[in-house]
């Protein structure tokens, strides 16, 4: 039976029992393994599976045979047969042996959780950049596992694991998945060139550009449709929206930026889903300023923080200018409202509020705003006027003899493109540092 990315044969339900294995290396790596299988919780209930049971093993390493130790996968067959599941998903990344000696003895499909986040993709994607992006994720995920997936792959009733490629049957050989791989490598790399252009154009044109980035369901899209009024999904599930969204933001000075919603990140993000949406993800690489929305009423708030920071980091987008922004504070408790950050760079909001929406406005002006700076101009350098409103906003001029004085409100991204020729004319900058 085949199916397209985004369709879903609801005839035979999943049901699954979740799996989550910890050992002494996790919590060397600062992984919450209680938060890590609530989160898969979220996880399987986005992709539409009921979750029967939660299990949980401790052990020193992972059984290379079957992931958890034999008497564990017993009590999970024991499990399964009471549950009427039809379903068994890992919390962590299992290999192709894994999955098939897993699924010879239990005989219910195996899947991971880096196969549960590309299953939710491939309902998510609805661009052709974003179906392409997902594809490429599954092929490269699916090429090194073939052996191991075999009654999985085969197996009728549509549901979780078998979306869009996962559905492949298991004759298609590897040279077939090869092929399909590097033909939608060309067409990313397409894709690719013409958003570069796009960026490129914007530069050229002086469009500033902001991006939205955080953790999966920390309210993004809500309030890039609060900010903008812009027509996008929400919805409170992880990754409701996939596609990157961009809308006109309107400053409190009348300028305009651009603001781009960016797709959720969320820990142990699968690397080929991260490699597949480099493109996309790289709109965060080239923003000017990044708005780092976080969800204030989640108790893994910091966490979450630091996974979001992490891969800002390995896109070469960690040294951008940011401002938090804590969301969700109109369900925070008290208590967690006194714990959270306060200062400079930081923000307590409600997407649903106006009067902190406006703070927003005002904070991302000022965090791109260079502080006002006076120059004198030559009534013969005319030339140079355009260039004054290019940069900032004039808030005063007067003449002075032959002269005319400007004291601009410098746009930073701006003054930083065009400033070089107005230097020569700077008279003062008009800031607490005193600097030009």
């Amino acid at each position: 039976m085949s199916s397209s990315p985004h369709e879903t044969n609801t005839s035979v339900p999943d049901k699954a029992i979740l799996i989550s294995l910890i050992t002494p290396e996790m919590k060397q790596k600062g992984i919450d393994p209680a938060y890590s299988l609530s989160e898969l919780v979220q996880l399987a209930d986005t992709a539409g599976v009921i979750v029967a049971e939660s299990v949980v093993q401790n052990r020193d390493k992972p059984d290379p045979r079957w992931y958890i130790g034999k008497g564990k996968v017993m009590e999970l067959r024991d499990s399964i047969l009471e549950f009427g599941a039809n379903t068994a998903i890992f919390d962590q990344e299992l290999s192709g042996a894994q999955v098939r000696n897993l699924e010879e003895i239990l005989d219910v499909k195996i899947i991971d959780r880096t196969q549960l986040i590309l299953d939710i993709f491939a309902q998510r994607a609805k661009t052709r950049e974003g179906i392409i992006q997902v594809e490429l994720a599954q092929l490269t995920y699916l090429l090194p596992r073939l052996a191991g997936h075999g009654k999985n792959l085969s197996r009728l009733g549509g549901g979780i694991g078998t979306r869009g490629p996962g559905e492949t049957k298991l004759e298609t050989d590897r040279r077939h998945i090869r092929r399909r791989i590097g033909e939608l490598k060309r067409q990313l790399e397409e894709i690719t060139r013409h958003r570069k252009l796009h960026r490129a154009r914007r530069k050229e044109n002086g469009v500033v550009q902001v991006a939205l980035v955080g953790y999966t369901n920390a309210g993004k899209s809500t309030l890039l449709r609060s900010l903008t009024a812009a027509d996008v999904y929400v919805e409170n599930k992880l990754f409701a929206t996939l596609d990157p969204t961009t809308r006109i933001l309107m400053l409190p000075s009348g300028k305009e930026v651009v603001l781009t919603d960016t797709v959720g990140f969320i820990q142990n993000l699968p690397h080929d889903l991260v490699a597949a949406f480099r493109a996309t993800l790289e709109e965060a690489n080239e923003a000017d300023l990044i708005l780092h929305v976080v969800d204030a009423s989640s108790e893994m708030r910091q966490e979450q923080m630091n996974v979001v920071q992490q891969i800002l980091d390995e896109l070469g987008a960690g040294g951008k200018p940011q401002i938090i922004l804590f969301n969700k504070i109109d369900v925070c408790t008290p208590e967690g409202l006194q714990m959270l950050p306060a200062g400079e760079g930081y923000l307590k909001i409600s997407a649903f509020s106006e009067k902190d929406l406006e703070a927003i406005r005002q904070a991302v002006q000022s965090k791109l705003s260079g502080g006002v700076r006076s120059f004198r101009i030559p009534a013969k350098r005319g030339d140079l006027t355009p260039v004054l409103y290019r940069v900032g906003d004039v808030v005063d001029k007067q003449m002075d003899e032959e002269d005319m004085i400007y004291e601009v409100n410098v746009n930073q991204v701006d003054f930083a493109k065009y400033g070089y020729r107005l230097a020569p004319f700077a008279i003062q900058k008009r800031d607490d540092s005193g600097e030009f």
